[in-house]
């Protein structure tokens, strides 16, 4: 395989370059050097993480309250983190297992079902909302709703769809949101070559993440937001900020760091001890491919894609004619270590790579560029967003991957909690959701690699057997780490 760029936080990123050409309404330069606000301010609402939970949050806020002071703290840069190392899927998926979603309200003496249902109805609308304010505030993030293409490349894998698309209808989506195919109409759109069959979601939405998180960073800076970055913050107490640099004083304390919140100590609601852990998913981006390669592929749709498989991957063909594809590779370092710039393994480029061969042979897929990230991943694989009145203290954590359009909702429902308001976003079931802890290590560790490995070892048995059935250790896997339905 030839050189390819390795790490410098996503290729998202590396091509975005330095922001610049964006005159701020507050005068505040967007770069590592930017003042924390004075000792004796008090900022109206302080913001930790200048990812898009973070962005959405200061955004919406400041169109609400122009005349809030409002300050966004960022460790490193802007879009950092997950926002801007992800797959770019606006997705449908809810954040959590339904299941355990359901549960949960009717422990709480409410219809579970019907939580669930309300649940992926605000899903379906923070795909819309986002389109809408991508289109509003003039941001090209590359943005093209062509739905979501599931493949299966087994028979078992086009039984899990099926399952799948039956409780989806269960759930919220109606029949227009989706519909079965048989291969020749999967190859139709996207000739994956060994495809059975697949299902394509029509809401879904693909986009640039860094694009995405650069254009609602200047959004938000033109109506008066200050965004501080190189501000690490290391604890958390009401009224206070505290960052490396210095305090800073608030009234209101949102942290949305994700899958980074476990450096960051106080008393933050949802953020307790081994509430949430950071697991790894890698990417890599091809060269442009020529025109005779896409001639062959198909994707004029610009569908969203991924497999069935346990062991899924994910992939999306970008504006600038690469495919871009992700997927778990090592899934966690021991003592819930983060990935720093994103450098990848050789055995997951590899696998990434081989996955890419599998689905288009014959066509010539040089990698350009590789990197990961971590997602946020609670006890049970449920988000929660969370607020205490007392404190003014709040929280989201745990999207578990499905957190581009979730972040969107999320900021929306926190900022509902912060005025006090009683909506249909407040009673969704992911507030104030408790998912237990993780192991401490190492079972953690051995947990979370084992269930890899089960998933793994269940893909392998299927493909090899052509098995018509899930295969049986596919399905203690997903009992073992709760993500049975």
């Amino acid at each position: 395989m030839a050189s390819y760029a390795n790490g410098r936080i996503s290729h998202w990123m590396d091509r975005l370059g330095p922001p610049g050409g964006v005159a701020f309404s507050n005068n505040v330069a967007f770069s590592p050097g930017a003042p924390l606000p004075r000792p004796d301010e008090v900022q109206d609402l302080v913001v930790v993480g200048g990812g898009l939970t973070g962005l959405w949050t200061a955004y919406y806020a400041a169109l609400e309250h122009p005349e809030w002071s409002i300050c966004v703290l960022e460790a490193r840069r802007i879009g950092y983190g997950a926002s801007g190392r992800n797959g770019g899927w606006l997705s449908t998926l809810i954040p959590g297992n339904r299941a355990v979603y359901a549960r949960a309200e009717e422990a709480r003496g409410r219809d579970g079902r019907e939580s669930v249902r309300a649940f992926q109805r605000e899903m379906f609308h923070g795909i819309d909302e986002t389109l809408a304010v991508l289109e509003r505030e003039g941001i090209d993030a590359a943005q093209h709703r062509g739905g979501q293409l599931q493949v299966a490349t087994t028979r078992a894998g086009m039984e899990r769809i099926r399952a799948s698309h039956r409780a989806d209808l269960e759930h919220g989506y109606e029949e227009s949101d989706q519909r079965l195919l048989d291969a020749a109409e999967v190859r139709e759109r996207i000739d994956v070559v060994p495809a059975v069959g697949g299902r394509l979601t029509t809401r879904t939405a693909r986009v640039d993440p860094a694009r995405l998180t650069r254009g609602l960073a200047e959004a938000a800076a033109r109506r008066g937001v200050r965004l501080c970055e190189g501000a690490e913050v290391a604890r958390v107490d009401p009224g206070v900020v505290t960052t490396r640099r210095g305090p800073v004083r608030a009234r209101t304390v949102i942290v949305c760091a994700e899958a980074y919140a476990g450096s960051i100590a106080g008393p933050v609601p949802g953020l307790g001890p081994r509430e949430v852990i950071p697991v790894n998913s890698a990417m890599i981006a091809t060269e442009p491919l020529p025109e005779r390669a896409w001639d062959r592929i198909g994707w004029e749709g610009l569908e969203c894609l991924n497999d069935a498989a346990h062991a899924f991957v994910y992939a999306q063909r970008t504006a600038d004619g690469r495919i871009a594809i992700g997927g778990r590779g090592s899934p966690y370092a021991f003592g819930s270590g983060t990935p720093g710039d994103g450098v990848v393994d050789p055995r997951t480029v590899r696998m990434l790579r081989e996955r890419l061969e599998l689905f288009f042979p014959g066509v010539e897929m040089p990698v350009a560029h590789a990197w990961r990230g971590v997602i946020g991943v609670t006890r049970d694989w449920c988000a929660g967003v969370h607020y205490d009145e007392r404190t003014r203290i709040g929280s989201v954590r745990g999207y578990a991957g499905h957190g581009v359009t979730a972040t969107n909702v999320a900021a929306r429902t926190l900022l509902d909690r912060v005025a006090g308001r009683a909506t249909a976003l407040t009673r969704l079931p992911w507030n104030d959701h408790s998912s237990g802890r993780w192991e401490p290590e190492p079972v953690r560790w051995a947990g979370v690699h084992g269930m890899y490995r089960l998933f793994g070892a269940a893909d392998s048995w299927e493909e090899a057997r052509r098995s018509e059935k899930t295969s049986i250790i596919a399905r203690i896997g997903s009992r073992l780490a709760g993500l049975t339905e």
